[in-house]
């Protein structure tokens, strides 16, 4: 019987993204709205699961409130939002899905459980994985998506040699290169708004590791092959100019029509094994609320 996702946190009805720059965010009403030189500017918050913030931007104590309270997620980015520098806070107070997400990293033999299931969701279904390597698994994975690459290419009549760029010479990055970065860095927004929603660690990762992201990249590598790379292709085609702010936006329209954002729920459960009616404490309805001191037992 298939799981009924209804009492999950709203990531899976939420609008994806927004992504602002050189504007002040203030609280509006039970709201917010942005304002710059072009004047005010309404912005669902309660409907959205992300919002972006770039350089210029300031936002009021209030708005943060505001913005918490409605279960959105706000990230501090860089230009274009290419590079991440911090995160608020999630919309689940519930730790079931954290330790259990850890207790399946503390052993070998689990972690790579949770890996071969990562692979297997990437794989076609005719790939038989069970005797698989790691380091086997890793190749495969290479071999596909340098597939993808120059299938993207033929099909959109692009160029393609290889990924390259320098963070520190963005304005000399070719085109392509910049949609895919830029498709990628929305990609890996909305993974960590939504593993941070349901209350999953982002630094815990089963394939990355070392790394405070590790786990939204795990995540979004799920869903490059038939999202960023596509979209990224299909714009540059368009025009080579301003192709990071268009990628965006075709990418908001694709990851609706995807249904991104519940199908992420859905695999990072089926990933870690984890049962999402579980847990059916209260913290969600009332963050103020004690938890329990531990019994002795697992």
């Amino acid at each position: 019987m298939a799981k009924d996702y209804r009492e999950l946190p709203k990531i899976r009805d939420s609008l994806s993204h927004l992504y602002l720059e050189h504007c002040r965010v203030e609280q509006d009403g039970k709201s917010i709205s942005a304002y710059d030189l072009n004047g005010k500017t309404n912005i669902p918050c309660a409907s959205l699961s992300l919002l972006l913030l770039g350089p210029g931007t300031s936002v009021t104590h209030e708005a943060i409130k505001t913005i918490a309270e409605n279960g959105c997620m706000v990230q501090w980015v860089g230009e274009e939002g290419v590079r991440f520098y911090a995160h608020g806070t999630g919309e689940t107070r519930k730790s079931a899905r954290l330790l259990s997400q850890a207790a399946q990293y503390a052993y070998p033999e689990k972690r790579m459980d949770v890996a071969r299931k990562m692979f297997c969701k990437r794989f076609p279904a005719d790939v038989k994985t069970d005797n698989m390597s790691l380091e086997e698994l890793k190749g495969y994975e290479g071999i596909r998506v340098r597939a993808a690459y120059v299938r993207a290419s033929e099909e959109w009549g692009i160029e393609w040699s290889g990924r390259s760029y320098d963070r520190g010479k963005w304005a000399k990055t070719d085109p392509i290169n910049k949609a895919l970065s830029s498709a990628n860095a929305c990609l890996y927004g909305i993974c960590h708004a939504s593993i941070i929603s349901i209350g999953c660690s982002p630094g815990i990762g089963f394939i990355h590791s070392g790394k405070n992201l590790s786990f939204v990249y795990d995540i979004a590598d799920l869903y490059k092959t038939e999202l960023s790379i596509p979209v990224s292709f299909q714009v540059t085609s368009e025009s080579d100019k301003d192709v990071e702010r268009r990628v965006r936006a075709q990418l908001r329209d694709a990851f609706k029509q995807k249904r991104l954002l519940k199908n992420i729920v859905k695999d990072i459960d089926e990933v870690l094994g984890l049962d999402s009616e579980k847990d059916c404490s209260s913290y969600d309805h009332d963050s103020a609320l004690p938890g329990p001191l531990w019994d002795g037992a697992d």
